[in-house]
């Protein structure tokens, strides 16, 4: 019984952060649809005109994407991490906690790539101040690049990785709470060799779109815990993203 309580705790925990992390996202593309254009914050269009709350904004904004639409696929091997350690009879909460630590803080170290990667896309003009694409040849080369990649082998090794919960932790267990915080970057290392070109097509649907956030969480989510082999879902994913790039060249 005081196993199961443990479990419920820290996936009520993880699905409390999960929500707020939507509602946040929600609460934004309301205001963004609610006010005027004069009085909303947008990035700016020159790169030399972006302040420090500039960059701060926008990389706030992906953070709290990145949990968002991160950690439902994590909770699979967040829940088998816990077990684990209550087999063991070690702290399951404290552990486990510092685990998701560690995985969260690998994304959100990537979203200061994305923040970057913004930047230079508004000062190519390349996103609208809404944050939407304007530029289609920009939207087509992140599909065939987010495409290509699902056929490359480490796509499918980090993806593999994803899919078997209990097959690493039995092979990388590490006692202690230091054990806990690098098993939980390994994991999101590997977790964001898997699905990195997928957070790029955000800059395709555009980068508010609360669709596009969560037909991507639910596109991590199925490659993760469908019951097929990571190579056959690596290629049918990127022969649909192949197909949504062909489209926009050819319309």
């Amino acid at each position: 019984m005081a196993g199961f309580k443990a479990q419920v705790s820290i996936l009520g925990g993880v699905l409390a952060l999960t929500f707020s992390a939507w509602a946040y996202l929600f609460y934004q593309q309301q205001q963004m649809a609610s006010q005027a254009m004069s009085s909303l914050w947008m990035p700016p269009s020159e790169l030399l005109a972006w302040r420090f709350i500039d960059f701060a904004l926008v990389y706030y904004m992906w953070a709290v994407m990145m949990a968002a639409m991160m950690l439902p696929s994590a909770i699979p091997m967040i829940l088998a991490f816990a077990r684990v350690c209550r087999q063991q009879n070690k702290a399951p909460g404290k552990l486990t906690y510092l685990f998701i630590l560690a995985y969260l803080g690998i994304w959100l170290v990537f979203s200061i790539v994305l923040t970057l990667l913004q930047w230079q896309m508004h000062g190519l003009a390349w996103l609208s101040p809404m944050m939407d694409n304007q530029h289609s040849l920009s939207a087509v080369g992140i599909l065939f690049l987010a495409g290509f990649y699902q056929f490359m082998p480490i796509k499918n090794a980090c993806l593999t990785h994803c899919k078997t919960p209990m097959g690493f932790l039995l092979n990388k267990w590490q006692d202690g709470p230091a054990g806990a915080f690098k098993m939980g970057v390994e994991h999101g290392v590997n977790c964001l060799g898997c699905c990195w070109t997928q957070m790029l097509i955000m800059f395709v649907v555009g980068v508010m779109s609360l669709l596009g956030m969560a037909l991507i969480t639910l596109l991590v989510i199925a490659e993760k815990t469908l019951p097929l082999e990571s190579e056959l879902i690596c290629k049918a994913v990127g022969v649909a993203f192949f197909g949504w790039g062909a489209f926009l060249l050819i319309t």
